[in-house]
């Protein structure tokens, strides 16, 4: 069962598509795959932690609709990097917070997909720091 939900799912597609550029082109099970990783990761997350990035989402989805009279994801490009950058730089430390967790989710989401990993090269070594150890 899906943490986000249909519409929260839709939201972060679109959050997605501002701010991983490549995500553009994704063919649906790619993107199906990328929300998955999202969504599963949100899910293991204490409960108050899934609400909170909830109302995050709907919050920054209906905020800039006070001054430009239209959701984040209603808006054109230009206008959807103003409103996160100004989210990301705001003087009221949850929204900028809030930002950056979202922008987590949304990097590990895309990122964290193995596939992807294989495709770009990175191969994490999973079984721990290797340099640290002298490995």
């Amino acid at each position: 069962m899906s943490v986000l939900g249909p519409r929260g799912q839709a939201f972060l597609w679109a959050l997605t598509l501002r701010l991983v550029p490549p995500a553009a082109g994704a063919p649906p099970e790619e993107r199906a795959r990328s929300l998955a990783v999202a969504d599963g990761a949100l899910g293991r997350r204490p409960p108050a932690v899934r609400r909170q990035v909830r109302l995050f989402l709907l919050a920054l989805r209906w905020l800039p609709a006070l001054g430009y009279l239209r959701p984040l994801d209603r808006l054109g490009g230009p206008a959807q990097d103003r409103v996160l950058a100004w989210f990301q730089d705001s003087p009221l430390t949850p929204l900028a917070l809030g930002l950056w967790g979202v922008k987590g989710l949304v990097y590990m989401g895309w990122y964290g997909r193995p596939e992807l990993g294989e495709r770009i090269g990175f191969r994490p070594v999973l079984s721990g720091d290797e340099k640290s150890r002298g490995g």
